[in-house]
């Protein structure tokens, strides 16, 4: 049986209860806005805006989740992978599961020619750090993420509601 298999609109209730485990994992258990209704139409809507794979122990029960959507590079010209998260039960790590899910998404980006397959990593993240960089990841030290959301978001999208230098 293969481990790895993209998710079908049964798994978005328990995709959205690893979403939750993860944001408790990186701190942030009270963070998930996500239900399943909206993961449900990003994933297998009219317009879906995001893929998931999904993880199986060996009595088949869905026990990680990656998820993901394309990105586009101007300097390539070309579509890339995003892997907004990926995450393994703590009971279900150590079997492969996870480097499964990243070898299958690696997959995708070569059969369709994709260039890259990138994510984000929590600094203090140290065992994932480790993770990546033996599969051959290298961090992007360079860049640094900036977020507008709530309320700035809203200053930002409004008239005359951003301040500071064009």
């Amino acid at each position: 049986m293969n481990p790895v298999r993209p998710a079908v609109p049964a798994d978005v209730p328990v995709v959205l209860e690893l979403v939750r485990e993860l944001a408790a994992y990186e701190r942030e258990p009270d963070a998930v806005e996500a239900t399943e209704e909206l993961l449900r139409e990003a994933l297998f809507g009219e317009h879906p805006s995001a893929s998931c794979h999904v993880a199986l122990d060996r009595s088949g029960a869905v026990v990680g989740f990656a998820l993901w959507y394309l990105t586009f590079s101007t300097w390539t010209g070309l579509p890339g992978l995003w892997l907004e998260d990926l995450f393994i039960r703590p009971e279900a790590r150590g079997h492969g599961l996870g480097k499964a899910l990243l070898q299958e998404l690696a997959a995708v980006c070569v059969h369709r020619g994709y260039p890259r397959f990138e994510w984000w990593v929590l600094d203090w993240n140290a065992p994932a750090i480790g993770f990546y960089r033996a599969l051959g990841a290298v961090p992007q030290d360079e860049w640094t993420t900036f977020r507008v959301d709530g309320p700035a978001l809203v200053r930002l999208a409004t008239p005359d509601g951003a301040s500071g230098p064009d």
